[in-house]
C-alpha cells in the first residue's frame, strides 16, 4: 500500500495512511490477546520502576515495536499493530495512576497490611472506575482534540512514523529484546549476589569547631555517608531516556541530601534520632546518617516537590484554563453531533459512553462510601472526582498534544484534587483515618482516570493517523483497563511483600520509595488528620521556592532527587551522562539529522529494554522472597571484599555503557538515508 502523506497535525492537509473507504483486519482476537500481554507486562515494569525511581516511560514506542513484531510473523496489517499498541499502552497509564496513589494507603497507615484480598479488591475497583473513566471523558472529547490542527501530538505523530516505517525492512525488535536480555542477566547475577548492587561506607571526620554538649553526644565524630552507583540497568536507562541536563538535576538533588543536609544534620543531631531504646554508643553513624535521611530530609523533599507540582501546574496556566474551556464546548459538540457513518470518525455511542460515565460514578460513590462511612462525604466526594475528573482528562489530553504524555504532570493534576478533596473533607467534619481515606480515593481515581485519558488521546491520535477505527481502540482500552485492574495490584504486592520477606520494609521504604504516594500520604495526613511536620514541609517549600528564582530547569526532579536514595540517583547521572557521550560523539562525527534520529531511536530502544529487563526479574526475585524462597542462599557469592565488588560492578557498568554507545552510533546510517521517525520528541 502507498504511503499517503499527512498527519493531521501543524496545518497539513490530512489523509489517513489506510483510506477511510478501505477496510482492513482491525480488531483481531490474536491482537487483543498481544495487546493484552504487553498492557500487564509493561504496566507491570512500569509500577517497577515508578515504585523505586519515582518516574516511568512511556509505553508507546516498545508496545509498537513488540507489536509490529510479533504481528509481522502472522502477517498482520498495520491496523492490527496500532489496535496492539493500543490497548499495550494503556497498561503503562493505569500502572502510573496506581503507584502514585495506593501506596500512599499503607504510608499513611489507613492500610495496616497492605497485601489483603480486601485491599486487592478495593484497588481494582478504584483502578477500574478511573480507566473506564478516562476513555469515557476521552470518547466525549476525542473528535475536537486530535483533529485540532494547533496541537501537534509530537509522541503519536512519531509512533504513527515508527508503524509506517516497520512495513519496511525493520521493526527495531532485535535492539529492544537483546537489550531486556541483558537487563535480566545483570538483575539476576544482582539478585544472586555474584556482583554486588551497591557500596556505601560512612567517611568520618573528628568534630574539633563546635562543641555537641547540648546535644547529649559524647562520641566526638561525625562524617558524610557515600555509596557507589546502583548497578542496576533500568536506573541507567532512565538516565539515558532522560538525558544528561534532566540526570544531572535529579543527582544535583542526591547531592544536596547526602552531601549538604544529611551531614550537617547528623552533626548536630544525629544521636537525637535514634530509634526508642538505642544509644549512640550502640549504634553506628550510617544508621544516623540513615535516620536523618529519613525523619528530616525527606519531608523537606516533599516540602520541594509540593511547591514544584505548584509551579509546574502554573507555567501550564495558559494551557490548563485552555483545555477546560474548551472540553465544556467539546462535550456539547459531542451530544449534539451528527450521525458519523465515515469508518475513521465512528466513535462509541453517545448513549453509552453517557451510560459508562453514570455506571463508574455510582460505583465509586460505593467506594467512597465505604471509605469515608459517610452518605453525605462519599457523595461530595464523587461529585469532586466526576467534575474534577472530567477537566483534568481534558487537561491531561490537551497537555499530551502540547508535550507528549512522558511529560505530562499527571502527579500535578492529582495533587490539585487531593487538596481540594482535603479541604472539602475538613468542611464536612471528616477526620481521621475515614476522612484520609476518602481523600486517597478521590486523588486515586483522577489520578488514574487523568493517566489513562492522556494515553488514550495519545494513541487515538496515531490511530487518526494511520486510519483507525476509534470505536474499536476504545472498546479495546476497555478490556486493557480491565485486565490491568485486577491484575496491577498483585506485582506492587510482590514487590512490597518481597522487600519485607528480605529484611525491608515495604513500600516507602529505601527498596521501594515510592516518592509521590509518600507527598500524598503526608499531604492528606496532614490537612485531614493533622499529622502534617509542616516545620520540616515550609523549608522544603521555600526550597522548592529558591529553585524557582534560580530558574533551575526542574525543580520537581531535583525535589525527588533529594527525596531518592544516592544509589538511585548516581545511576541514573550514570545513565544521561552515556547519553551526552553518544551526542557528543554524533556532533564530532558531523551526523545530520537523519543519523542523530536513528541513532536516537536505537539507544532508546536499548534503554526501555534494559529497563523492561530488569523489572521483570526483579519481580520474579520478589515473588520468589514472597514464597520464602531463599534464593540469595542457593549460589554462594563469587565476592565478599569491597575491592573485587567494586571492579566487578564497575565491569558492569563498562559493558552497559558500551552497549549504549557503540550500537546507536553504528547504527547511524549513512548521510544520504532518509530520515526515520525520532522516538523522543
Amino acid at each position: 500500500m502507498a504511503e499517503i502523506k499527512g498527519t493531521g497535525g501543524g496545518g497539513v492537509s490530512y489523509r489517513p495512511y489506510v483510506p477511510a473507504e478501505t477496510i482492513v483486519t482491525e480488531f483481531t482476537v490474536r491482537a487483543l490477546i498481544i495487546g493484552l500481554v504487553m498492557c500487564v507486562v509493561l504496566g507491570a515494569a512500569n509500577a517497577y520502576l515508578g515504585l523505586k525511581a519515582g518516574m516511568t516511560i512511556a509505553a508507546t514506542y516498545p508496545a509498537a515495536v513488540i507489536g509490529m513484531a510479533v504481528l509481522r510473523l502472522m502477517k498482520g496489517s498495520i491496523l492490527e499493530e496500532n489496535f496492539a499498541r493500543t490497548v499495550g499502552s494503556i497498561g503503562e497509564s493505569v500502572a502510573a495512576g496506581a503507584i502514585f496513589t495506593l501506596p500512599a494507603f499503607f504510608i499513611a497507615g489507613i492500610w495496616p497490611e497492605f497485601a489483603t484480598v480486601g485491599h486487592y479488591l478495593e484497588s481494582s475497583a478504584i483502578m477500574f472506575a478511573g480507566g473506564v473513566l478516562g476513555i469515557m471523558f476521552v470518547a466525549l472529547l476525542r473528535r475536537v482534540m486530535v483533529e485540532d490542527v494547533e496541537l501537534p501530538f509530537p509522541e503519536s505523530v512519531a509512533a504513527g512514523e515508527i508503524h509506517k516505517a516497520g512495513r519496511g525492512t525493520g521493526t527495531g525488535a532485535k535492539f529492544l529484546f537483546g537489550a531486556m536480555g541483558v537487563g535480566a542477566i545483570i538483575q539476576s547475577l544482582s539478585e544472586l549476589r555474584f556482583i554486588a548492587t551497591s557500596w556505601e561506607k560512612f567517611v568520618e571526620f573528628t568534630r574539633t569547631a563546635i562543641s555537641l554538649k547540648a546535644s547529649g553526644s559524647a562520641t566526638g565524630q561525625s562524617g558524610i555517608l557515600v555509596s557507589t552507583p546502583g548497578v542496576r540497568p533500568a536506573y541507567i536507562g532512565v538516565g539515558y531516556i532522560i538525558g544528561p541536563k534532566l540526570a544531572s538535576l535529579n543527582f544535583s538533588g542526591g547531592l544536596l541530601a547526602w552531601g549538604l543536609f544529611v551531614p550537617i544534620i547528623t552533626y548536630f543531631i544525629g544521636p537525637t534520632l535514634l530509634p526508642e531504646g538505642t544509644s549512640a554508643e550502640d549504634a553506628t553513624w550510617v544508621d544516623m546518617a540513615n535516620n536523618v535521611w529519613r525523619y528530616i530530609v525527606r519531608p523537606i523533599a516533599i516540602g520541594g516537590m509540593l511547591t514544584s507540582a505548584g509551579f509546574t501546574l502554573f507555567r501550564m496556566r495558559k494551557s490548563l484554563a485552555t483545555g477546560i474551556r474548551r472540553s465544556l464546548g467539546d462535550v456539547k459538540k459531542a451530544a449534539t453531533g451528527e450521525h458519523v457513518t465515515v469508518r475513521t470518525e465512528k466513535d462509541m455511542s453517545f448513549n453509552w459512553v453517557v451510560a459508562g460515565i453514570l455506571l463508574a460514578s455510582v460505583a465509586t460513590f460505593f467506594i467512597y462510601n465505604y471509605f469515608a462511612e459517610d452518605v453525605y462525604a462519599a457523595l461530595v466526594a464523587t461529585l469532586v472526582m466526576i467534575v474534577g475528573g472530567f477537566f483534568f482528562a481534558a487537561v491531561s489530553g490537551y497537555l499530551v498534544g502540547i508535550i507528549g504524555s512522558s511529560n505530562n504532570p499527571i502527579s500535578g493534576l492529582t495533587l490539585s484534587t487531593l487538596l481540594i478533596a482535603a479541604v472539602l473533607m475538613v468542611a464536612l467534619g471528616m477526620t481521621g483515618a475515614p476522612g484520609v481515606a476518602a481523600v486517597l480515593g478521590v486523588a486515586a481515581v483522577v489520578c488514574v482516570s487523568s493517566a489513562v485519558a492522556g494515553e488514550m488521546l495519545q494513541d487515538l491520535k496515531v490511530g487518526h493517523i494511520l486510519g483507525g477505527t476509534p470505536w474499536k481502540m476504545q472498546v479495546g482500552n476497555l478490556f486493557g483497563v480491565g485486565l490491568a485492574s485486577i491484575a496491577m495490584f498483585i506485582p506492587i504486592v510482590i514487590l512490597h511483600q518481597g522487600d519485607i520477606n528480605l529484611g525491608g520494609t515495604g513500600l516507602g521504604g529505601r527498596a521501594y520509595p515510592a516518592p509521590q504516594a509518600s507527598l500524598m500520604a503526608l499531604l492528606s495526613q496532614g490537612i485531614v488528620g493533622g499529622e502534617m511536620a509542616w516545620p520540616l514541609i515550609i523549608v522544603g517549600m521555600l526550597m522548592g521556592f529558591g529553585f524557582i528564582l534560580m530558574q533551575v530547569r526542574s525543580p520537581m526532579l531535583v525535589s525527588v532527587g533529594m527525596y531518592l536514595p544516592l544509589e538511585t540517583t548516581s545511576a541514573i547521572f550514570i545513565g544521561g551522562l552515556i547519553r551526552g557521550i553518544v551526542d557528543r560523539i554524533g556532533a564530532r562525527r558531523q551526523h545530520n539529522d537523519a543519523q542523530k534520529a536513528r541513532a536516537e531511536n536505537v539507544g532508546i530502544l536499548l534503554a526501555a529494554g534494559l529497563i523492561a529487563g530488569e523489572a521483570l526479574i526483579g519481580l520474579l526475585f520478589a515473588a520468589l522472597a514472597v514464597l520464602d524462597l531463599r534464593y540469595n542462599e542457593w549460589v554462594p557469592g563469587l565476592i565478599s571484599f569491597f575491592p573485587m565488588d567494586f571492579w566487578v560492578s564497575l565491569f558492569v557498568f563498562v559493558i552497559i555503557g558500551w552497549i549504549l554507545i557503540q550500537i546507536p552510533l553504528r547504527n547511524a546510517g549513512k548521510p544520504d538515508e532518509p530520515a526515520p521517525p525520532s522516538a523522543v520528541m
